[in-house]
């Protein structure tokens, strides 16, 4: 499970959406829970890979860090810390400025994933 995670967390920063597609269990659940921006939920390789190729344009650098990482039997918690670089101005939420291209974000959130017939089946981001 620990490979898998990290093997999709460098796709992910490579911004290889094949490479992340690969590790994902045909019925991939994704959800992103955000305080800024609300609840985005896919379902469906499909639906993933469209999403995430929606999102590629947003930024010109984007990078996930594993802080931590604990291993259950069927699960794992991974505590990340992001930083991007934008390409696109963004609105922030709860009246915050909005995020100008070229911008730096950075986050911290927690990421639950939960694996099946050995690949990633469920991703659950909270920030």
């Amino acid at each position: 499970m620990e490979n898998l995670i990290r093997q999709y967390i460098a796709a992910y920063n490579r911004m290889d959406v094949p490479g992340m597609v690969a590790l994902l269990h045909d019925v991939i659940v994704f959800e992103n829970i955000s305080n800024a921006n609300g609840i985005t939920v896919t379902s469906g390789k499909t639906d993933f890979e469209t999403l995430a190729r929606r999102s590629l344009p947003m930024f010109k650098s984007r990078r996930q860090t594993i802080r931590s990482l604990t291993l259950g039997e069927r699960t794992a918690a991974v505590e990340i810390e992001y930083e991007a670089v934008l390409a696109v101005d963004l609105p922030s939420g709860r009246n915050a400025e909005p995020l100008k291209a070229g911008e730096t974000m950075q986050l911290r959130g927690v990421t639950v994933f939960a694996f099946s017939d050995g690949k990633i089946a469920r991703i659950s981001d909270y920030s």
